[in-house]
């Protein structure tokens, strides 16, 4: 099974169009069964769109508009021959005139949840997040994922990951017969000492992180300069990530969309994910 996991930063990249385009294109070389996104935005103030059969609402579902990002995503590569099904949930209100969100595009059909994880259930507040899960098949057996965009490290404030993790946790442990692929921006980076990547290790879910355990690795680093809530960043970092049960064998960990294994499309470079099941 191939995935991919990608932060869009959408509508805020520069010639965002084209950037759509190529990352459409590079979807359909891929061939991707799973795909996560996040940042997926679409204009507070866009015309609606009337939902198809291919999208998969979740229980009390904000309105599609026309733009938004994973719609038009979806939109291309089935003109393109290459349907997905697709759910997306938003979270917040992003720069003052998009609601953002994360996504799920799958091969098969989702049956998608989307939960409040912050303390905060205020769409005017960018700490407001939730994680968007969702039941599909891979083949004959049915797995879950999930697609999450989290907050930083605040060892002293509940508007951190440390609080969003523990409901994570709770949620994932409630549907814990199902495999789980949980990817995302994690904003807490992975290494030694670093306190919100050591709870996800140690977690009693047992998740592997796809890098360490993948046989074979093409980059590490998600990120490399400042961007949008990581300003005046200097360092290498893994903060985008790929967790998976222990259902899974992962054969390779890609960073791609880095400029060398595709095209630059957004912020963050993305991870493509090789596994068969164990």
């Amino acid at each position: 099974m191939k995935l991919l996991d990608l932060n869009t930063h959408s509508w805020i990249e520069v010639e965002q169009e084209r950037k759509l385009q190529e990352l459409i294109d590079f979807i359909l070389a891929g061939d991707y069964d799973l795909i996560t996104l996040q940042e997926v935005n679409q204009t507070m103030t866009a015309p609606l769109w009337e939902p198809d059969a291919y999208f998969c609402p979740v229980a009390k579902q904000r309105s599609i508009k026309e733009d938004n990002f994973a719609r038009l995503l979806v939109e291309g590569l089935r003109q393109a021959g290459k349907a997905y099904y697709w759910a997306w949930a938003d979270a917040h209100i992003g720069f003052d005139r998009y609601d953002e969100g994360v996504a799920i595009l799958s091969k098969e059909p989702l049956q998608p949840e989307a939960y409040w994880v912050s303390a905060i259930q205020d769409r005017t507040d960018y700490h407001t997040r939730v994680l968007l899960r969702a039941q599909t098949h891979i083949g004959e057996r049915a797995l879950q994922v999930a697609s999450g965009h989290f907050s930083w490290w605040d060892p002293d404030s509940d508007i951190s990951f440390g609080y969003e993790w523990k409901k994570t946790e709770t949620i994932l442990r409630g549907h814990a017969e199902l495999p789980l692929i949980l990817m995302g921006d994690f904003n807490n980076p992975a290494g030694k000492r670093q306190e919100g990547y050591d709870l996800i290790a140690a977690s009693d879910l047992k998740l592997q992180d796809a890098f360490l355990v993948a046989k074979e690795k093409e980059g590490e680093f998600t990120v490399e300069k400042a961007i949008d809530g990581w300003e005046g960043n200097v360092d290498q970092l893994r903060i985008d990530l790929v967790f998976l049960s222990q259902d899974f064998v992962v054969d390779s960990y890609r960073v791609v969309l880095d400029g060398q294994r595709g095209p630059v499309v957004s912020d963050h470079f993305g991870l493509e994910i090789i596994a068969h099941w164990a």
